[in-house]
């Protein structure tokens, strides 16, 4: 796969670089042949320090607030991967970014969405022709930001690349604090088909959009939906702990956080047509990406369970 820029060495603004932004950050920045530099705008002088020491230029920066943040005159490509913030199912984080973008013209703009506009479809199948159908706030904010970015494109004769991402896991991103803690999961009989992908999966699935000429919608998820027990399961096998105990939706409501419960309450199956066809990636499945992610973290061939240390969370 071809990881440069289609067509132009101009810099890469990589906006919410937290868990999945710094990663992809240090895949570009490690790809030098036809690849220009990659600026990151991350929340905390921390974490610019912390990338700055592996050569990538970052800038801190309130994505809430008004002041400016450094527009590169040859900006090429964008990809947005901020949580979204606004009222009544808005997200004017988005729009403030856009605003502050002036007039730049970047040649693709890659944002960086959620299965969850989708709803829950009571387990049937979805893809990037399902009409959305967003049950709550955040998945409302998500689908307003989409609209936004479309726009933008479109105003500046811009590829507009919507990334609708699946559940991310891997490194330090794995239940391994719940299941040391003994925390049950739901049976296989209660819960709908579950729906993840590996973070270096959406890293390649990033790189690929900004590369290859594809626009509009592509959902990004592994293709093997398996629910909430059999993955949990999974991980604890590879890592060596007690298999979590399973129990029903009615014992789930005194046992689970409101914010695992409506994770769980919406159900779906993602289908991944363009991912594979247009973006050319074939994610790995849950065995394999469970083990990529432990042998990462210095779990596997024999380390006592346990993670080194917590991912910092700024953002997809």
């Amino acid at each position: 796969m071809t990881h440069g820029l289609a067509g132009s060495a101009g810099t890469c603004l990589i906006a919410g670089c937290g868990y999945t932004g710094a990663r992809l950050a240090r895949s570009l920045a490690g790809h030098l042949v036809g690849q220009g530099p990659v600026l990151a705008l991350v929340r905390s002088a921390a974490s610019a320090a912390a990338l700055a020491c592996e050569g990538i230029q970052a800038v801190p920066t309130d994505f809430d607030g008004t002041a400016a943040f450094p527009v590169p005159p040859d900006l090429s490509a964008v990809v947005y991967l901020a949580p979204p913030a606004g009222p009544d199912g808005e997200d004017a984080r988005v729009r403030r970014f856009l605003s502050a973008l002036g007039p730049a013209r970047p040649r693709v703009l890659v944002y960086v969405s959620t299965t969850g506009v989708y709803g829950d479809t009571g387990g049937a199948a979805v893809d990037e022709s399902t009409p959305p159908a967003p049950a709550d706030d955040r998945a409302r904010q998500r689908l307003h930001a989409e609209g936004q970015a479309r726009r933008w494109c479109e105003a500046r004769d811009a590829r507009c690349v919507i990334l609708r991402v699946a559940a991310i896991y891997g490194p330090h991103r794995l239940p391994l604090d719940r299941l040391r803690r003994g925390e049950p999961v739901l049976r296989a009989e209660d819960s709908g088909p579950g729906n993840r992908i590996h973070v270096d999966d959406l890293v390649s699935a990033c790189q690929a959009a900004l590369a290859r000429p594809v626009a509009g919608v592509v959902n990004v998820a592994d293709g093997c939906p398996e629910g909430m027990a059999a993955f949990t399961a999974r991980v604890a096998a590879l890592v060596g702990l007690p298999a979590p105990r399973e129990v029903t939706w009615a014992e789930a409501q005194g046992t689970m956080s409101p914010g695992l419960l409506a994770f769980l309450r919406e159900s779906r199956r993602v289908l991944t047509p363009r991912l594979v066809r247009d973006l050319g990636v074939t994610p790995r499945g849950p065995e394999a990406g469970i083990r990529d992610s432990l042998e990462e973290m210095g779990l596997m061939g024999g380390s006592p369970p346990g993670e080194k240390t917590t991912a910092e969370r700024e953002g997809r």
